[in-house]
């Protein structure tokens, strides 16, 4: 068992004997076993964090490209070193089948690097260009980012290590100081990861992490300290942190999706249901860019359907710790809870279960469904659990328009190999990004993520993240 401790201006606060602070108990949420404890703050140490985090920036802002590339490259090589113990608490905190656990730390050490890589041409822009202006002749000007100020990180359960990564690195090699806040339902990852960042040589004050009740937080959004606001979570909670934020504050949201994958005539359908299964169940579907809806073409409809039942009932769930399960618990009983009422609910309204379907405990039981009705929540909504919903269609067009049909849109899959079919669907889909021939929830941290409509305001990925937490400023001199 572990005990997570939060840490303040260098300093970690909250440990197991200390009664001044809180503590949280972390349940394995596939067997109850007790992972660990995690300390608990209130408002007097956020306010801590903020202060911290104000005062390193005034240092940390002017910090050399090289001592930031440094510290990045170290954190990256003690993931990598430490692989195995942040593996088996992943795994074991929020339920992920070990296989995903293992490649969200190997990108987590990717991250951290891509990071310290575009630090090397990192605010490369030289001198712009006045000629066109008759101004010009008498003037030099030239461009640069500046970091933005301390941000605040919130990072949610589904990937502690990585979504936290994506955004600490940006921010660390930009300038920027942080306050990170883990999800109540997955503290110790992303603590954990905090501590590492610590022991890699981070300054104090230049991370903060605070574990504690989010009812708070806006005491710290809505000072003028902090800068940015970064969160990665649930639509109606992003979307209500960016209502209530002063209009002045910049911020970046990555909410939820409603993932579809178009399978075509002309796909390869044994590769093309196969990653349908592991992008819908895989991690019992708790990934914002999983796949929800499969769109088949009429002519290949039963022959895919068939290919899809037969892969859903064989399709391993149980023990998040074994190298075969691909679809382990829900994070919590409640969300296990509502998945299970959704299915009812569709289920109710005349959708037929035609694979899969069950519970037990926090585990929903990979679950196929066709002839779902529009007007249910599960065609609608993001289920965020083990669910595929199957539908034809007999008009690429129509498809196109069933996707844009959504509220939200961060990816989207087409299987096919016709040049003008994936490159119509480029053009016209209402969506952050478009996968061909790969399922949606396909993500390379380098590239820009996020996504349309309610699915998100601004861009994550080191690049885009780096400048998203940056301001331009242009110097202009006259010569002579």
């Amino acid at each position: 068992m572990i005990h997570a401790e939060m840490l303040i201006d260098g300093h970690f606060i909250g440990g197991p004997c200390d009664q001044a602070t809180g503590k949280q108990v972390v349940r394995n949420p596939y067997d109850g076993s007790l992972v660990g404890t995690a300390a608990e703050g209130g408002l007097g140490e956020l306010r801590g964090c903020l202060d911290a985090a104000w005062d390193a920036y005034q240092t940390w802002r002017f910090s050399s490209v090289s001592d930031r590339h440094k510290l990045l490259r170290r954190v990256a090589d003690l993931v990598r070193e430490r692989s195995g113990e942040l593996v088996d608490l992943l795994t074991d905190e929020v339920g992920k089948p070990v296989t995903w656990s293992q490649g969200e730390v190997k990108r987590t050490a990717i991250t951290f690097d891509l990071a310290a890589m575009k630090l090397d041409n990192w605010n490369v822009y030289g001198e712009i260009e006045l000629g066109n202006d008759p101004r010009g002749k008498d003037y030099e000007a030239r461009i640069e980012r500046f970091p933005i100020g301390p941000v605040l990180a919130i990072v949610p359960y589904n990937w502690p290590f990585n979504l936290a990564a994506h955004k600490i690195a940006p921010a660390l090699a930009v300038g920027n100081t942080l306050i990170l806040k883990p999800s109540p339902l997955a503290p110790l990852s992303t603590l954990a990861l905090a501590r590492l960042i610590h022991e890699a040589g981070c300054p104090p004050g230049v991370l903060n992490a605070w574990n504690g009740p989010t009812q708070v937080i806006n005491k710290v959004s809505h000072d003028p300290r902090c800068r940015m606001v970064s969160f990665t979570g649930s639509p109606a909670v992003g979307w209500k942190v960016k209502q209530d934020l002063p209009p002045d504050k910049k911020v970046t949201l990555e909410l939820g999706g409603n993932g579809f994958a178009m399978i075509c005539n002309d796909a390869d359908l044994a590769w093309a249901t196969s990653r349908c299964i592991a992008g819908g169940y895989g991690y019992a579907g708790q990934v914002c860019i999983a796949v929800q809806h499969v769109l088949v073409e009429s002519a290949v409809y039963e022959k895919t359907k068939q290919s899809l039942i037969e892969q859903t009932n064989a399709c391993p769930w149980g023990d998040p710790r074994s190298e075969k399960t691909v679809c382990g618990p829900m994070i919590s009983p409640e969300a296990a809870d509502r998945v299970e009422e959704w299915i009812i609910e569709a289920v109710s309204q005349g959708a037929k279960v035609i694979a899969g379907g069950g519970r037990e405990g926090n585990l929903i039981k990979p679950t196929l469904l066709e002839s779902v009705p529009s007007h249910v929540r599960l065609s609608n909504e993001e289920v965020f659990g083990p669910v595929l919903t199957l539908q034809p269609f007999s008009d690429f067009d129509q498809a196109i328009r069933k996707i844009n049909e959504s509220k939200y849109g961060i990816h989207a899959g087409v299987f096919t190999n016709d040049l003008d079919r994936f490159g119509q669907a480029f053009r016209e889909l209402q969506v952050g990004g478009l996968v061909v021939n790969d399922y949606p929830t396909l993500r390379f941290d380098n590239l820009p993520y996020g996504g349309l409509k309610q699915s998100g305001f601004g861009r994550e990925g080191v690049r885009s993240a780096m400048e998203e937490m940056t301001e331009w400023k242009s110097l202009v001199v006259r010569k002579g």
